[in-house]
């Protein structure tokens, strides 16, 4: 068949593929919000940021801003039963709303390139810990060993293994690959994460790093920690790529779309505590600063873990749990463009899922070999895509898809009670939209 054949093929979308229960749609979902951003982000951005005072207006946004976004996709997802374009052209046609589908679309290539290259590196330091070399090594030989191994093959061959696994789990569709590993790979994340976390607290001396995570010191509060928080709402929670209105098109029009939003953040975000939780009091613990930017995992934390009595077993836990946290995040990116490439190209679910993977990977070869590629895709992606992306999204539903519209999808044509429905459309309408524009500006570097 020739490609000009195939293109104005119709997709078959009874035939579509949806989620079949309600554990393995919350699984899948935080799965996809929870990832580095939870573990390897969101303890060195706390530990920049002054601990508890900056987590009390994480939560906030978290809740105010977080839940309405994350539900909108959905709404918007479940309403079409689309991709992410295919989405806002069903419930938009002949509007350019379809762009803001584009966007998403063209951030997941940007953020699987270099996502997967951290993922990657994950490997390799599991494999370290594995072969234990670590053992006996300076803080400063332990940093050198990251310089170098970025210089090298290695970061290409890892990133190659990780979206080979990636690929593994979305090929095989919905039910039989997205829910059915989520749903193990998720309790296997909380397990492990909960190990760490009770080592880690019964460190002599981790009182002071549980105190610097709670205890609220807000004379370290600028208007740059605020935005900051507004920022790590957003990437933690995977709002603004497609993710969710992917995911959100195979949830069943039976299902309350409200609580599985607030589930889904609740998961999140209480990983992301939790990770604290793991990682804070063993820092203090062993007199090591808190703020230590991206290098807080893979430069610090192996110096602690040779320190600490069984730390070859705890770092390969480590090590094995941000590689699970890195696969439920990557396998719900990697479906964004499946998802695109099966429904308007009109192609099987293994081809479309081969194919992105082949566009990825030349994009993260390039990213694992140039720093100036990687923070170019982190950059355009994180700071502009998403927040412009989530701006947008919230824009559609308060001020076009409007308010009956949706409070008939999350309502389920009328079968079940939204109690803050009214709440949520303020929001949207007023505040969501005032805040991601903030985030926007500021990622931009304007204020």
């Amino acid at each position: 068949m020739k490609l000009s054949s195939i293109i104005m093929a119709k997709f078959d979308f009874s035939k579509r593929e949806s989620f079949g229960s309600k554990f393995g749609i919350i699984a899948a979902a935080a799965g996809s919000a929870i990832g580095l951003g939870n573990i390897w982000r969101f303890p060195y951005i706390v530990g920049e940021n002054g601990g508890g005072a900056f987590l009390i207006i994480y939560l906030f946004f978290v809740i105010s801003i977080g839940i309405p976004v994350m539900l909108s996709e959905f709404a918007i997802g479940r309403g079409a039963q689309r991709n992410p374009i295919g989405a806002f052209k069903k419930l938009a046609p002949g509007k350019p709303w379809f762009l803001v589908g584009i966007m998403g679309v063209g951030a997941a290539f940007m953020i699987l390139a270099f996502y997967t290259v951290v993922a990657g590196w994950t490997l390799e330091y599991l494999y370290q810990s594995v072969a234990n070399g670590f053992k006996e090594k300076t803080a400063e030989q332990i940093g050198e060993m990251f310089e170098h191994f970025r210089t090298t093959y290695r970061p290409v061959m890892w990133f190659l293994v990780f979206m080979l696994f990636t690929a593994g789990i979305v090929i095989s569709g919905v039910k039989k690959g997205i829910e059915r590993y989520t749903k193990v790979l998720m309790p296997i994340l909380l397990l492990i994460l909960i190990v760490i976390s009770v080592r880690s607290v019964t460190l002599p001396g981790s009182k002071e790093g549980l105190d610097f995570l709670f205890k609220p010191d807000f004379t370290k509060i600028t208007a740059g920690t605020v935005l900051e928080a507004l920022g790590q709402a957003f990437f933690s929670l995977s709002i603004g790529m497609g993710t969710l209105i992917t995911y959100g098109s195979y949830i069943s029009k039976k299902e309350n779309l409200t609580t599985t939003a607030v589930s889904v953040t609740m998961a999140d975000t209480f990983i992301a505590v939790l990770a604290g939780i793991a990682i804070f009091p063993a820092v203090f613990a062993f007199g090591i600063p808190p703020a230590s930017e991206e290098g807080l995992v893979y430069k610090t934390l192996p110096i602690i873990f040779q320190k600490m009595t069984g730390g070859y077993y705890f770092s390969l836990l480590f090590f094995i749990l941000l590689g699970v946290a890195a696969l439920t995040s990557t396998i719900s990116v990697l479906e964004v463009i499946v998802a695109y490439f099966s429904e308007e190209l009109n192609i099987s679910r293994k081809q479309s899922t081969w194919l992105g993977t082949a566009a990825v990977a030349v994009l993260g070869v390039f990213a694992s070999y140039s720093s100036g590629v990687f923070s170019f895709l982190n950059f355009t992606s994180a700071s502009i895509l998403l927040p412009l992306g989530g701006l947008l999204i919230v824009m559609f539903i308060g001020w076009y898809y409007g308010k009956k519209k949706t409070r008939e999808e999350l309502t389920n044509q009328g079968t079940i009670r939204v109690v803050i429905f009214p709440v949520y459309m303020f929001l949207v309408k007023f505040l969501a939209p005032i805040a991601i524009a903030a985030v926007f500006l500021y990622g931009l570097g304007v204020f």
